[in-house]
């Protein structure tokens, strides 16, 4: 299985929104390069510390993108192939990795070899590509059939990858965009609700064309290991931790968080082995700055998703705390356009990128926040201590959600007078004392990462 991701920050980009392109296509249109306007922000990742780019849908869609109609074809929306492959190699020279979206659960009503179904009915050779297809009854969108989709979105057709043309067609795709476009994963979507036979095929094909290809899974619910193993992916989406990160700071309940945590990396945790995606908002929830009721809350969570067990992403924009709430029909709330630099001009909070870029830097220096163990020190309603073991590397992570500074005392199982100075403020500095560390200031709504010297 692929490591590089276990030192890796992520950056996300929903390229369709990012980018300003219409949110329908007419299929007809010249090829529009917008994706080349994400070479415009690489030096702003780079500043960022990222060093992977998770691309959301490039592929020819009808609307959002995960409604593909041509696996082979980059969106004419965002450009053609020539513009992909430009900007991968433009991320690949600035040592930043690139993840795609693999839809491969299901595609849009203008695929190709639906559109071929609904002209000849029975008659179609593509009428096994699809799960579920049954002409003794009509689909809802008015076929003279049925259909499966996906989660009752009808305008999403699901295939069948268990025949062997659609499978051959799915991974000619694949080989297509690790040899065109140099690619360095991919992300599943909805991989929760793939065929695990299919799953293990695909990762075992992308490992024989690129040995190094990670494979991100999006999942919900669930035991993680189901879909994360040595004989399918690398890593799936941490939903348990996303959701406990934004709601133990509402709630001034870190005893939430830290029973994720302690469940998940542990002594006994149950994931201390998997380097899971860890995040705080997405293209499909709302953005982590709605989601807070109180901004200041920005920084400890933050400081948490990077020194936490787990490969940390940033979704565009939300290192600035851009806003966007998720409603019952409509995700371009979540998927706005932003150009650079006046995004960073129109920061609704402009020094958080800037504690990222900080909490980004200790992670890549520090072996043991991107490898270590997790312990757990001190878990109070607003302050929540542990610490990270990798080797000669001891560290203690104390994150403060409160208004007002805290006192933090535990017992240290470390010789008496070692010393421990602050990473993010390197003039601080404390030492054990009769088995004991005491932290004293923790900032309010701030964080100490302690190193031992």
């Amino acid at each position: 299985m692929s490591t590089w991701a276990r030192d890796a920050v992520f950056y996300h980009i929903y390229p369709l929104g990012l980018c300003g392109a219409p949110h329908r296509n007419d299929f007809a249109a010249p090829p529009e390069p917008r994706l080349a306007q994400i070479s415009g922000w690489i030096g702003h990742l780079r500043r960022l510390g990222v060093t992977a780019l998770y691309l959301g849908p490039v592929f020819e869609s009808t609307t959002h993108g995960y409604d593909t109609a041509d696996y082979y074809r980059v969106d004419r929306r965002l450009g053609s192939n020539a513009t992909l492959a430009a900007l991968v190699a433009a991320l690949h020279a600035a040592g930043i990795r690139v993840l795609l979206d693999g839809v491969f659960h299901h595609v849009g009503r203008d695929f190709w070899a639906f559109r071929d179904l609904q002209a000849h009915r029975e008659h179609s050779a593509y009428r096994d590509w699809f799960a579920g297809v049954d002409f003794r009854r009509t689909s809802p969108c008015g076929d003279p059939f049925a259909y499966e989709d996906w989660n009752g979105h009808f305008e999403l057709v699901k295939l069948n990858v268990h025949h062997p043309a659609v499978r051959a067609h799915l991974f000619g795709a694949m080989r297509q965009w690790i040899a065109e476009y140099r690619i360095d994963g991919l992300r599943l979507d909805v991989a929760d609700s793939l065929d695990s036979g299919f799953l293990r095929d695909l990762a075992a094909f992308c490992r024989r064309e690129q040995q190094d290809f990670w494979l991100l899974g999006e999942v919900l619910h669930g035991d993680y290991r189901r879909w994360a193993n040595p004989d399918t992916l690398d890593s799936v989406t941490n939903y348990e931790c996303y959701k406990s990160l934004y709601s133990s700071h509402n709630d001034r309940n870190y005893f939430e968080i830290a029973y994720a945590l302690e469940r998940q990396f542990g002594e006994q945790g149950i994931y201390r082995d998997l380097p899971l995606y860890a995040f705080a908002d997405n293209h499909d929830v709302s953005r982590v700055a709605s989601a807070l009721r109180d901004p200041a809350h920005l920084y400890p969570l933050h400081a948490l998703l990077f020194t936490m067990p787990g490969v940390p992403a940033i979704y565009y924009g939300s290192e600035w705390g851009v806003s966007g709430i998720k409603r019952r029909d409509d995700d371009w709330p979540l998927r706005p356009h932003l150009t650079w630099p006046d995004a960073e001009r129109r920061a609704p909070h402009p020094d958080l990128a800037a504690a990222i870029a900080r909490f980004a830097r200790v992670r890549h220096e520090i072996v043991a926040l991107r490898r270590g163990t997790y312990r757990q020190c001190v878990v109070a309603r607003e302050q929540l201590a542990f610490e990270r073991r990798h080797g000669d590397e001891y560290v203690v992570v104390a994150v403060n959600a409160a208004a007002t500074p805290a006192r933090l005392d535990f017992h240290a199982p470390i010789a008496d007078g070692r010393e421990f100075v602050d990473l993010l403020d390197p003039q601080y500095r404390c030492a054990v004392r009769k088995s004991r560390l005491c932290i004293d200031p923790v900032p309010p709504c701030w964080a100490r990462i302690l190193l031992m010297r």
